[in-house]
């Protein structure tokens, strides 16, 4: 063979693995994050503030696919069944991970082994919110009226199970009252719903109503951390307003398919990291009700998601919820 070919022939057969490893590089093309709720959610508002770090750090964007259902379950059992490339993601919360074990007897995944979970982005607390209209200005009025008429005090949550729905129940329990659970497919049908007219209040992710209570189109009455959120530090606390037993945070977790390689996992856990670092991002982040929970590790953090299924479990039951 010619010496010219042959050491042509030599370098490209050098060459080749590297350019195989190059093409597939993880990512290669943006990544789809299901959000298992409605548009305009806190799912779809934290993976947009921190898209342009994760972007510049990834070389993609994340695009958001809403698949809303079930009280989150519908997207949620999708991604469990995905090819564990990296490029199928989930961004789910307390309900459809936690919750949903006790409520739905039949559910198509298990939180112990269907999902690689990746990073915890945040939690953001309830929010307990009335139409501006309404005469109830403090939780306190809020008990009165829902203690004079329980027939007439009705509150809206983004579903049945959810964690809106259980902490609007937590808190009835609390203060001594019943109230006419409605359940919506998301928080945004539940605030339509209420500055309607066809519904009292609302208990929903704070962060799913940030830009209605900085507009004025909902008057917060509570949130139900145990300390004022710093964004919105107007918002009185449960425990300010005297019910420490009725906290509830509902937290964000970023998992795809199970069997998904370290190596991916870890790669998109760095993205994160240093979005949660941005200053920009994280102020962006903050805005929508969500606090830091720290950067557990994927044991961590599967732990902890079977922590707070067995927590909810009893509250579940106690509901008398049927899916």
């Amino acid at each position: 063979m010619n010496r010219r070919l042959l050491l042509a022939a030599t370098l490209g057969s050098l060459a080749a693995p590297g350019i195989i490893r190059a093409q597939g590089s993880f990512p290669n093309r943006p990544i789809r994050v299901v959000s298992p709720f409605a548009p305009g959610g806190t799912s779809d508002g934290a993976v947009r503030a921190m898209n342009p770090i994760l972007e510049r750090h990834l070389g993609h964007a994340m695009v958001i696919d809403n698949r809303p259902g079930a009280g989150g379950t519908v997207g949620t059992a999708h991604i469990a069944g995905e090819r564990p490339d990296g490029y199928s993601l989930v961004l789910a919360n307390a309900g459809p991970l936690a919750i949903a074990q006790t409520l739905f007897p039949r559910l198509a995944y298990n939180v112990a082994n269907s999902f690689s979970y990746i990073t915890l982005v945040g939690g953001a607390p309830i929010l307990c919110g009335v139409a501006p209209a309404s005469p109830i200005r403090t939780l306190a009025e809020y008990r009165a009226a829902a203690a004079a008429r329980p027939e007439a005090m009705s509150y809206g949550s983004a579903g049945i199970g959810s964690v809106g729905h259980l902490a609007g129940l937590l808190w009835a329990r609390e203060a001594g009252v019943q109230m006419l659970h409605v359940p919506f497919r998301g928080g945004g049908e539940a605030e339509a719903a209420m500055l309607g007219g066809n519904l009292g209040s609302f208990w929903n992710t704070l962060g799913a109503h940030a830009g209605s209570v900085r507009g004025g189109t909902v008057r917060p009455l509570a949130q139900t951390a145990d300390r004022r959120v710093p964004a919105f530090p107007d918002i009185p606390s449960i425990v300010d307003a005297g019910y420490p037993n009725a906290l509830a945070i509902n937290w964000f977790v970023l998992a795809g398919p199970p069997g998904l390689p370290p190596e991916i996992v870890q790669r998109i856990r760095a993205a994160f990291t240093a979005a949660k670092a941005d200053e920009a991002a994280a102020a962006r982040v903050a805005g929508l009700g969500l606090v830091d929970m720290g950067d557990p590790s994927p044991a961590e953090i599967q732990d902890f998601v079977n922590r707070e299924t067995a927590r909810w479990a009893p509250v579940v039951r106690a509901s008398g919820a049927q899916p």
